[in-house]
C-alpha cells in the first residue's frame, strides 16, 4: 500500500525556515542555510535542470524520494514562495495538490507538473493525490502549517527530518502545536559531514 511522507529539512534548533519567509524571501531569513547540503547532489540538479553534481549517500536519499513520489501536496504560502523561482519544468515532475482557501484554475507546466488548487481540506487533497499518484506514495512538501495538519490528523505515515548543523535562533518550528500522542519510531538514521538524515515512522494508537 502506498505511503504519506514528509521530508524536511531542520536545523539543529528545530526550525524548518528562518523568520519572515515570503515570496521575495524564500524560507526566510537564513533559512536557506537549512538546504545547503542538497545544493550539489546530482538528483537535486537534475530536477532543477541543472548540470554536473555530485553522486553521494545523500544524493541517493533525495533520489529515492522523487522516484518515490506520485504526487505532491503543499499549502499555498509554500506554493507562493516557490511559483516565481521554480524552474519550467519544475524539481516536482508530477501532480502537486495546492491547500488554499482561494479557488484557482489549475496550472499547467512542462515535465508532468500540473499544479491543483484544493479549497476544501486536507481529506479531499489527500484523496485527490492518492487518485493521481496511481499507486507510489504521496509526499506532503510543507510548510510547517501544511504538515502539522496531516500530522494531526494522523495521515502521515512517516516523517524524514535531514538535520543541518546549523542554529538559526529563530524562525518557524515544525513541532509547535503538534499532539503529544504520536508515536514516533525510528527507522533509520545516516549522515554526511552535511547533514544528518533521520527517518520516523508514525504508528496510530
Amino acid at each position: 500500500m502506498s505511503k504519506v511522507f514528509a521530508s524536511l529539512g531542520m536545523s539543529l534548533d528545530g526550525f524548518i525556515a528562518g523568520p519572515n519567509a515570503g515570496p521575495g524571501n524564500p524560507l526566510g531569513h537564513g533559512g536557506l542555510r537549512i538546504h545547503e547540503w542538497v545544493e550539489n547532489v546530482a538528483s537535486w540538479r537534475e530536477r532543477q535542470s541543472l548540470a554536473d553534481g555530485e553522486s553521494n549517500a545523500d544524493d541517493e536519499i533525495v533520489r529515492e524520494n522523487f522516484d518515490r513520489a506520485g504526487a505532491y501536496i503543499m499549502g499555498r504560502r509554500m506554493f507562493d514562495e516557490g511559483e516565481q523561482g521554480w524552474p519550467d519544468p519544475p524539481p516536482f515532475r508530477a501532480p502537486v495538490f495546492v491547500l488554499t482557501h482561494s479557488a484557482r484554475d489549475p496550472w499547467v507546466r512542462q515535465g508532468g507538473t500540473t499544479f491543483t488548487f484544493v479549497t476544501d481540506g486536507i481529506d479531499s487533497a489527500l484523496a485527490q493525490a492518492r487518485e493521481a499518484a496511481a499507486g507510489k506514495d504521496v509526499q506532503i512538501s510543507g510548510g510547517a502549517h501544511t504538515v502539522r495538519q496531516f500530522l494531526n490528523a494522523g495521515l502521515i505515515d512517516e516523517l524524514q527530518i535531514h538535520l543541518a548543523p546549523i542554529v538559526l535562533g529563530k524562525g518557524v518550528r515544525l513541532f509547535e502545536d503538534v499532539s503529544s500522542a504520536l508515536i514516533f519510531e525510528a527507522a533509520c538514521v545516516s549522515h554526511s559531514p552535511a547533514v544528518t538524515h533521520l527517518t520516523y515512522r508514525i504508528l496510530r494508537g
